[in-house]
């Protein structure tokens, strides 16, 4: 297992190389630069800039230099001093934008992931062992639900519960006096206080599709003759259910942490902007829209990473969780 970790490690670094050239080109495939944005948008509220304050500006950011010096440059920065480069919009090094932004966002899918989990694996559980009841059919109708409304609107809906009929302060990660404050056990509380609400907004449709998953791979192992003997030689229900088809039944469940971390990262962007929540996404989808190179590279750059992480992840306990997996 060690030497097949090392492997998988090693691996990801060329595959790092790939996706980081290839984000870099797509960024910048649209017409123009950040410049031409930049004078766009000034143009809007009637501000004029010549061609040598033009030019200047893209002296000035590198932007003269071809698409692959300007990648090298980028990469290169990254691993000698670990130095994302400058965002151009902001101003300010890529990395102090970056960091706490990414913490949060981690926070919120690590927690959106354990929440998800935690309701999905019994109640898919419970379906399976129960098929055609009436809790089964209450469940499959909630998956549907959850599979069908929009987080965007979902969020809208309990936002609004949750301000006027519970008078809670929604929207964002933090109160007031806690935003631009040091971190502390406060400052912790205070967000911990405030994550429930996109928690459950988020965890709703991953949770709906986990219980279709799991319900499912339990229907395919009850049936199983290692089922009937189990039974049949006295083990309790209890026992037989988690001992056996469910440990079975969990390997497409662990499979899913390879594209569910990243996707709740970069698929929230919706539900950010909705409750004003100061993580990756919509300052991701921010820069994208600027062109801001540096800033929407470095992004994706991580968002890959954790992709890479997930599928390591998913890897190691599908090995651990099921006996029949084994390197040769």
């Amino acid at each position: 297992m060690l030497v097949f970790i090392a492997k998988r490690l090693l691996w990801m670094i060329p595959s790092l190389f790939a996706v980081s050239f290839l984000a870099f080109v797509l960024i910048q495939l649209p017409p123009g630069d950040y410049v031409t944005t930049y004078i766009a948008t000034l143009a809007a509220s009637n501000e004029i800039v010549d061609q040598n304050t033009a030019a200047q500006l893209r002296e000035r950011f590198g932007l003269d230099d071809p698409m692959l010096i300007q990648y090298f440059k980028w990469i290169w920065g990254i691993l000698s001093r670990g130095d994302f480069g400058i965002s151009f919009e902001w101003q300010q090094p890529v990395s102090d934008l970056i960091w706490e932004r990414m913490a949060l966002t981690l926070v919120l899918a690590l927690s959106t992931l354990i929440a998800t989990w935690a309701i999905a694996l019994p109640i898919g559980v419970f379906s399976a062992v129960r098929k055609y009841s009436i809790g089964d059919y209450f469940f499959t109708a909630f998956t549907f639900f959850g599979l069908a409304v929009p987080s965007f609107l979902l969020a809208l809906v309990l936002m609004y519960i949750a301000a006027v009929e519970f008078g809670q302060d929604v929207g964002g990660l933090f109160s007031p006096q806690y935003e631009n404050a040091p971190w502390s056990f406060a400052k912790m509380g205070d967000l911990f206080s405030h994550l429930w609400l996109p928690v459950i907004i988020l965890a709703v449709s991953s949770t709906a599709s986990l219980i279709r998953v799991m319900r499912a791979n339990m229907l395919d192992e009850l049936p199983k003759p290692y089922v009937t003997t189990a039974r049949a030689k006295g083990l309790s229900e209890f026992r037989l259910l988690m001992k056996y088809p469910m440990m079975i039944a969990l390997n497409p469940f662990i499979s899913t942490i390879a594209w569910l971390l990243p996707n709740l990262i970069s698929g929230s962007v919706v539900v950010a902007i909705v409750l004003n929540l100061p993580t990756a996404a919509p300052l991701l989808l921010q820069a994208l829209m600027a062109q801001d190179m540096y800033l929407a590279g470095a992004f994706v750059l991580l968002i890959c990473a954790l992709t890479l992480i997930g599928s390591l992840i998913s890897d190691i306990l599908l090995a651990l969780v099921d006996p029949r997996i084994r390197l040769e």
